[in-house]
């Protein structure tokens, strides 16, 4: 069994000082960018469809085909780090990453788009990781945690920013410079990183590479991503769409949808992934997968938590856009400043996080953040109509924004409190994964309480407006701003308006349940923290109170 008091080792000369904070900065920037690349595509997705004369079809799969890629190839990434250096990784996935981007800018087919977005994900996998993992090994003492607070305050602000840019690139230049604003970055951040990242590896050198648990986990979380994104576009049970990929269809026709089809053979493939990093951990041989971490509670526990957490958050980042836009009848540059005060509470709390920390304990930092989350998102349940001020709607956001900052800098500190030094690269790709399958999870599982929602509430429309209610339902509420933007009759619009804030409000109760869940593991993560209260890194080579550049957090 892996021997959690890993005693960590006094940090080499070029990880003291200020330049680890610059090297944060670095991998900060370049964990941001490709973050916001998963939600980024989305608000400019209809412009994109009409511009390649793209069918829906192929609208999803450039949309959603990004995060399969990443959280398939998660664990591979991580174990490529851990052997050739996360350094080396970072900058190949930067390099992938930026070529995916110009290939996709220049795309002029479905075909092409697509390929591009598989070759973004790779890049985005090898990144995400390797970010985690040198911030982990770099940082010791009262420092770590506040590098951890960074990184945690980056990936949940970069997903809510992400509309917001997204839209401004598309209105004021065209949809390519979604992409072709990663080259530059990803070109500076190439240069940079060779110059202030430091190179770490995993001391564990053990024999072979796992090739099988590679395919078998690739194949097992990408099916799975897959299953939950496409669910509600094909049909949990009953096919509702037709499936077209490499010249095959699987048809709504069919007696039952591709998508249990596919549930079925992940969860069998994962399954056989764990039986076998098992048997190659008990020969002492490289796994990608140490069994053993899940025994240590503060990390099993945390990853419940992460992914209840993961579900809410993103699930809320999927439905507020469409609510906004087609309920309340915003521009997509209005309802992006409105989603920004979200993304100015993540930063801002995320900041003082470590402070919080100080005061209540990381576990307790959780619990608070989480708590703001669920009053937040309770609150703007209770709040909302299709005449909702966008001023009320920013200050409630604001509040959930504090406590997401919050709940994700100190998070991912918990989870990873108790996990030895060398199976670092693990443990936070470990948790990465369960972030990507979670926020999958909550735009799959948001998505069909959506639209149950609009059925529910768009049915019992009569006249016009029932006339249109299965159109706004199949459209996630795009034909109200069609009639909008057309002179549609302006009580039609209203009452479809009317229903379409009904269904979001059912959806952000869904959405407080997930919450409350993560609240709950978070309260066993607390409770694990305290039977466990030395963190045995962090407490090692405390930096000196100097060691920390005036203005970081």
């Amino acid at each position: 069994m892996t021997n959690v008091q890993n005693s960590a080792p006094a940090q080499p000369e070029h990880l003291q000082g200020s330049r680890r904070w610059w090297a944060l900065g670095v991998l900060s920037l370049g964990l941001a960018m490709i973050v916001m690349d998963g939600t980024i595509v989305a608000v400019s997705l209809p412009t994109i469809i009409d511009d390649l004369h793209l069918d829906l079809t192929d609208g999803q799969w450039i949309n959603s085909l990004y995060s399969i890629v990443l959280a398939a190839l998660l664990l591979t990434a991580a174990a490529l780090g851990d052997r050739f250096g996360r350094r080396n990784i970072f900058i190949i996935g930067i390099a992938l990453f930026i070529g995916g981007s110009a290939w996709a800018a220049l795309s002029g087919s479905a075909e092409l788009l697509i390929s591009a977005r598989v070759l973004q994900g790779i890049g985005g996998a090898c990144i995400l990781p390797s970010t985690l993992a040198t911030v982990s090994d770099t940082f010791r003492g009262k420092a770590r945690a506040a590098a951890f607070g960074v990184w945690g305050a980056v990936i949940s602000g970069a997903a809510a920013l992400g509309p917001l840019l997204g839209g401004w690139l598309t209105s004021s230049f065209s949809w390519e410079w979604i992409f072709w604003v990663n080259v530059p970055i990803g070109l500076a951040l190439i240069v940079a990183a060779a110059i202030v990242v430091p190179e770490t590896r995993s001391p564990v050198r053990r024999r072979g590479f796992d090739v099988d648990g590679l395919l078998l986990s690739a194949i097992g979380f990408g099916l799975l991503v897959f299953a939950i994104i496409e669910s509600t576009t094909l049909g949990w049970w009953k096919p509702i769409g037709d499936l077209r990929i490499l010249g095959m269809t699987w048809s709504r026709d069919m007696p039952i949808s591709i998508i249990p089809v596919v549930l079925a053979i992940s969860l069998v493939t994962l399954g056989l992934f764990m039986v076998w990093e098992r048997h190659r951990a008990k020969n002492q041989r490289a796994a990608l997968l140490d069994l053993h971490l899940f025994f240590i509670p503060t990390f099993s526990w945390g990853n419940v938590a992460a992914m209840m957490i993961a579900i809410g958050e993103f699930g809320l980042i999927f439905v507020l856009p469409l609510y906004l836009i087609n309920a309340v009848g915003l521009g997509t540059m209005t309802a992006g400043y409105v989603l920004a005060a979200m993304a100015a509470g993540a930063f801002l709390s995320g900041a003082m996080a470590r402070h919080v920390a100080a005061l209540i304990g990381a576990a307790g930092t959780v619990l608070v953040g989480v708590g703001l989350e669920f009053i937040g998102v309770i609150t703007l349940g209770l709040s909302i109509h299709a005449n909702s001020s966008v001023w009320m709607i920013a200050g409630i956001l604001l509040i959930y924004g504090t406590g997401l900052g919050l709940a994700s800098a100190q998070l991912t500190s918990t989870v990873l409190r108790d996990i030895p030094l060398d199976a670092s690269g693990q443990g936070s790709a470990t948790q990465s994964t369960v972030r990507q399958i979670g926020s999958a999870f909550g735009a799959a599982i948001m998505g069909s309480v959506l639209s149950i929602g609009l059925g529910h509430f768009l049915t019992s429309l009569s006249g016009p407006a029932g006339a249109m209610a299965e159109a706004t339902r199949s459209s996630a509420g795009g034909v109200i701003t069609a009639l909008r933007e057309h002179g549609g009759e302006e009580a039609v619009v209203r009452a479809l308006s009317d229903g379409f804030a009904d269904a979001t409000r059912w959806t952000l109760y869904a959405t407080s349940i997930f919450l409350f869940l993560g609240f709950v593991a978070s309260i066993a993560v607390w409770i694990a923290s305290r039977k466990s209260p030395v963190d045995p890194i962090a407490v090692e080579d405390a930096p000196e109170p100097d060691a920390v550049p005036a203005g970081a957090s």
